[in-house]
């Protein structure tokens, strides 16, 4: 009987190992180590390769920077791709946007390309519930594989911002943008910012999660998809907003996965594992996250099958002999 009872004891433990995704974290928040925690993932970028980012706003200086970027991008070969924004402001204009990128050195490192300058496309949802596609920039359909390059750190609507925002507010068109955050209500940004537009917040969340999913779904057909977020410069607001409130954390490190799901969440869990110190806050930004029920965006993702949050983090950093 005991025997029978370790036997099953073991299948149980292997099921729940088997269900975990992996998360690499290194501490080191370098070109070298962006590189370094690429490779990890032992997929290579293959083809017409887009590094999705956020290249901020103007005035925003939290972005990440074309320095700490370059060599991944210059490793995969990458075109650094970017969406117009659907609110007012210094990226909403294809010629603003433009000169944000210049203003801020992406153009020096690479190729750049607006997805959405000359047009949209209409890729599948699976999760209808409240979107029935979605609209992301035309330009996507050009390339055979995706980096998924996160900043993460707050966000004024979303809680948070990481690999799900990225995929699915951040791959949309202007149009796009506003079919998700009205969660499905209106495809145009003209009447979008009303309380009866994006009055319905965890149907907003549910939407990024369906169009994230609808990306990655895009991808993973023909091509390939990978996800690296970089925990530094974490401010309660997105690099979306044009003066953002003070950092009030340390720069914590790098971590990646093939999980969009597994990875957003080991971020969370980082930020919310913090102790305060003068030094060193996360209480506006857990604060802000708990506000917009921001880990809702998560769970709905892992209810639909996109991942899972279920995750075993791998430390690839040298141990320092003893």
């Amino acid at each position: 009987m005991r025997k029978i009872l370790s036997f099953f004891a073991f299948v149980a433990l292997a099921v729940t190992t088997m269900a975990q995704s992996t998360v690499y974290l290194t501490r080191d928040i370098s070109p070298e180590s962006l590189v370094k925690i690429y490779k990890k993932l032992g997929v290579k970028a293959e083809g017409r390769v887009a590094v999705k980012m956020s290249t901020g706003e103007g005035t925003n200086p939290n972005y990440l920077k074309p320095e700490l970027i370059s060599q991944l991008v210059d490793e995969v070969r990458g075109t650094i791709v970017e969406c117009r924004t659907a609110y007012p402001g210094d990226r909403m204009e294809t010629k603003d946007h433009w000169q944000v990128i210049r203003n801020h050195g992406f153009d020096k490192i690479a190729p750049v390309d607006l997805m959405d300058e000359y047009d949209e496309i209409r890729i599948p949802v699976r999760d209808k519930t409240h979107l029935k596609y979605d609209l992301v920039g035309g330009h996507l359909a050009n390339y055979d594989f995706l980096v998924v390059l996160n900043h993460f750190k707050g966000h004024p609507m979303g809680g948070y911002g990481g690999a799900l925002k990225n995929l699915s507010i951040g791959c949309a068109s202007r149009n796009g943008k506003a079919y998700i955050h009205s969660a499905g209500k209106t495809n145009t940004p003209d009447n979008l910012w009303t309380p009866e537009m994006i009055g319905d917040q965890d149907g907003f969340l549910e939407s990024m999660a369906a169009a994230a999913q609808g990306v990655v779904d895009y991808f993973k057909a023909e091509r390939g998809i990978i996800y690296i977020s970089v925990m530094n410069n974490m401010s309660v607001d997105c690099d979306c907003v044009a003066n953002p409130e003070p950092v009030k954390l340390e720069d914590y490190g790098i971590l990646a996965s093939l999980d969009p799901v597994a990875l957003d969440q080991a971020c969370v869990d980082i930020v919310n594992s913090q102790t305060a110190s003068a030094q060193n806050d996360p209480t506006d930004l857990i604060k802000r996250i708990d506000q917009r029920h921001g880990t809702h965006t998560i769970d709905w993702a892992e209810k639909i099958g996109l991942g899972t949050k279920s995750y075993k983090i791998v430390n690839i950093d040298a141990k320092k002999k003893k």
